[in-house]
């Protein structure tokens, strides 16, 4: 399927066969549809409280030291952070629910080490497994042979064999089959007592096979090599992935390929909850309609240029859009190697992320918000000191998409859709109604151009409001600030930040009150202990509505 937007407007859809159904959701607000769409397709989920603090990750530490001494500078510079991802590099030899017990000797005490500090802990999981260890020697494999859970190929029998990851050739887990889900959870739940992770980051699972299909090749027929291909990778449907005619539980890949990812989220989601105890993290790479129900997302394999730094606020908002409004892109850059000034404007943007994690590629120079230097690390922990201290309004907008359905980051055109300026708008965003953030994107640039749409808007550093309204304004940015704006009207919740949620949670609370021009504003607070399942279904929480009026005083 082939669909192409023109600016007529108009859409063309280009297909080979199969049935579209067309769902129309009228609106009339872009707001009103978000909230129509998730309503069909599943509201996103409800994400723990620590989740909304800074993430660290990188492929490519190499061993515990490397990570050690990672840590040890970000807590030296006092930067906020929440969150230690553990990419591939924690396994042994890239094995699944293994971990490296020489470079990585002593990863069982010093998760727990950060669990003390208030931090938690994600792990990564891969959906291929390798079949070449010594028999009897790899539980995954072994169990998930006897219990008949992999993708087959054509022949609905024989497991497909790829490459991947781990040494030797690998089979893949077909979670459309109810026994896979089975064995998925059992291996998690024992990997618990191994690793004590908070959350599991589900990564190539597309999914992605290092060949063009299966051994020994795909079949020359119709299904492989349909009448039309769309304009995708090399012109193949198993280009880096497995034959359109392997067989899963469900039918053909060639049908349930995108499902990949969509079908492990769930068990992933529910698993995690088993686990833990707590309210489930789940990272995707691979998604699908719904999957905002039970994980969150990132952007991808980005490069650390600037063009990707512009093209992630246009990702974020379009995953909004989508029902999946945990999104964030690799914060300086994932692919290449990332510069001091690309990689300050990535942190004071990807502050304002709502997965906000800086992860880097293998052999990449690191790039952590603490290896620059003094200067590098007062900026970054005064932007996301910031965030911190709005993290109470942002958790109340993920509460509100949780219930309502709508989004969290959302373009001035969702708020101003009258306002044809606001149309075209892609280089700022909004949390919610009422804070805007106008990012730099372009290198060796000290100013923005920004467009205030009509309403008052005060300068968040200054407090001061602005003149601009319904008019485009070039405003200071020098290398230590981000441009951010708050919306006359409206009343954000705060509170005193610090260096994770843990501690800030236990601050003092603050409202920041600005009015509008009849000198009104108003908004609301949703407070819950922040990792409970399920406190909005059990109405184990606090909720407050805020009107504050000058002529009364009062709030």
């Amino acid at each position: 399927l082939d669909v192409t937007l023109s600016p007529n407007p108009a859409l063309t859809f280009r297909t080979i066969g199969g049935i579209l159904d067309f769902y129309l959701f009228m609106g009339p607000t872009p707001e009103n549809v978000v909230q129509q769409y998730t309503e069909a397709i599943g509201r996103p989920h409800m994400p723990p409280y620590w989740s909304l603090g800074f993430q660290l990750s990188r492929w490519g530490y190499g061993s515990l030291d490397v990570l050690k001494e990672t840590v040890d500078r970000m807590e030296h510079y006092d930067i906020p952070y929440d969150v230690q991802h553990f990419d591939i590099d924690y396994m042994e030899r890239r094995l699944d629910f293994t971990y490296d017990k020489v470079n990585f000797a002593g990863l069982p005490e010093f998760m727990e080490d950060l669990k003390k500090k208030g931090k938690h802990n994600v792990v990564i999981l891969d959906p291929f497994i390798t079949k070449d260890e010594e028999p009897g020697t790899y539980r995954p494999y072994d169990l998930g042979q006897e219990m008949g859970v992999w993708v087959n190929n054509s022949d609905g029998v024989t497991p497909a064999v790829g490459q991947a990851w781990p040494p030797g050739d690998s089979v893949f887990p077909d979670y459309t089959n109810p026994r896979t889900v089975e064995w998925w959870t059992q291996l998690c739940l024992e990997f618990k007592d191994v690793l004590d992770y908070d959350g599991i980051w589900i990564d190539m699972n597309e999914p992605s096979n290092f060949m063009r299909g299966q051994y020994p090749g795909c079949a020359d027929n119709e299904i492989n090599y349909p009448p039309y291909t769309p304009s995708i990778s090399d012109r193949s449907l198993a280009q880096k992935t497995l034959c359109p005619d392997s067989k899963t539980y469900l039918g053909d890949h060639y049908n349930t390929h995108s499902l990949f990812g969509w079908s492990q989220t769930e068990p992933t989601f529910n698993v995690v909850q088993q686990a833990t105890g707590k309210r489930a993290f789940v990272l995707s790479r691979s998604t699908f309609v719904g999957s905002g129900k039970h994980g969150g997302h990132w952007l991808g394999d980005n490069f650390s240029q600037w063009k990707d730094l512009r093209r992630s606020v246009i990702g974020i908002l379009e995953f909004n859009l989508f029902g999946i409004p945990y999104i964030g892109a690799d914060i300086c850059g994932f692919n290449y190697n990332t510069t001091y000034e690309l990689c300050l404007r990535w942190m004071q943007l990807g502050s304002f992320y709502p997965f906000s994690r800086n992860h880097n590629a293998e052999g990449n120079s690191e790039q952590d918000p603490a290896v620059f230097g003094d200067a590098f690390a007062k900026i970054s922990r005064a932007t996301l000191r910031i965030r911190y201290s709005l993290l109470p309004y942002l958790y109340t907008l993920f509460y509100e998409s949780h219930v309502h359905g709508g989004t969290v980051v959302r373009s001035l055109m969702h708020e101003f859709t009258s306002d044809q300026e606001t149309h075209g708008v892609d280089t700022a965003f909004l949390w919610g109604p009422a804070f805007m953030i106008a990012p730099v994107l372009e290198e060796a640039t000290r100013s923005v151009t920004v467009y205030f749409p009509e309403a008052q808007w005060f300068d968040y550093y200054t407090v001061l409001p602005n003149a601009w309204k319904k008019n485009y304004a070039t405003v200071s940015a020098p290398l230590s600030k981000i441009p951010l704006y708050i919306r006359g009207g409206y009343i954000l919740p705060q509170q005193a930040p610090a260096t994770t949620t843990t501690e800030s949670r236990l601050n003092p609370f603050g409202l920041i009150i600005a009015l509008d021009e009849q000198g009104q504003a108003s908004g609301s607070l949703f407070w819950d202990d922040g990792d409970s399942i399920d406190t909005i279904g059990k109405e184990n929480y606090f909720l407050a509505k805020y009107t504050f009026s000058k002529v009364s005083g009062n709030i």
